[in-house]
């Protein structure tokens, strides 16, 4: 019993700052505001629920799914090699390469984000080496669109990939790849047969900790995107700090919160099920 009464004061801390604010976020989706008086009432009403299926809604959604899924395909392609070649270094070399991929994050997520607007601007390292390349014009930028967004997604989610991905690998027997190599497979198709297997609980618990925010994100866009493209994270944000209609703004994120619920559930089961396989 007096183990159950230790938990008590992190259940209590739980239902106060994180379930009591989801079901005011429920409550307030099914509300109604006076567009001339700014005044709460709730009728009880789906209309909000509604208005989700317009084009302008819609749009930002897919907008939003289409960058996602760009930054975690891309942090999966960049982030597999990485870790596996951290994975594969001993003592303090591992230690330096590890420290180098944390090391993004003692610094702020806006401070990092803000630093690209100097490199994708129009005199920056990256639109310079992209316009040696011929994919930038002569007086061009890549800031404020969506490649701009896709590249700050991809940068500041990377060691979210990396971590995961690193962990599995490191945990993979290398008797494994002796046997491999005995029974006459090429490193291709070790790579294929064994090391890919094992590595898919990373992969996708990768996938989930890159995908999950990054659908719901607010300050990338807002500060490559320069308010110009529209993502269902800033219409969120929009419509509780500026437009003030606080139901609209709660049915976009309750909606947005389910759908990300259900994508994790799924993936959990699917995640569980590779575990059990391998």
């Amino acid at each position: 019993m007096s183990r159950r009464w230790l938990l008590t004061p992190g259940l209590l801390w739980t239902a106060a700052f994180f379930f009591a604010p989801l079901v005011l976020l429920v409550l307030y989706s099914f509300g109604q505001i006076d567009v001339i008086t700014f005044q709460m009432s709730f009728g009880w009403t789906v209309s909000n629920y509604q208005q989700l299926a317009s084009a302008l809604y819609l749009n930002a959604a897919l907008r939003s799914v289409a960058l996602t899924v760009a930054a975690t395909a891309g942090c999966a392609l960049l982030g597999f090699p990485v870790a596996y070649t951290i994975s594969r270094a001993r003592g303090r070399a591992q230690t330096l390469l590890l420290v180098a991929v944390i090391a993004p994050f003692w610094i702020s997520f806006v401070v990092r984000t803000f630093a690209w607007i100097n490199l994708l601007s129009a005199d920056g390292l990256v639109t310079w080496a992209f316009r040696m390349l011929g994919l930038v014009q002569a007086h061009g930028d890549l800031l404020y669109g969506q490649g701009a967004i896709a590249v700050g997604m991809l940068y500041n989610y990377l060691p979210l990939m990396i971590l995961p991905i690193f962990v599995v690998l490191e945990r993979i027997d290398p008797v494994l790849l002796d046997a491999a190599a005995d029974i006459g497979l090429s490193s291709a198709a070790t790579f294929r047969r064994v090391i890919l297997p094992l590595a898919a609980p990373g992969i996708v618990a990768g996938c989930l900790l890159v995908g999950i925010p990054a659908t719901g994100e607010y300050t990338i866009p807002a500060i490559l995107g320069g308010g110009k493209v529209l993502m269902i994270g800033n219409i969120i944000s929009d419509q509780f700090l500026q437009v003030g209609n606080y139901p609209l703004g709660s049915a976009l994120a309750a909606a947005l919160m389910a759908v990300l619920v259900v994508v994790l559930i799924v993936s959990r089961r699917r995640l569980a099920s590779i575990e059990d396989v391998s």
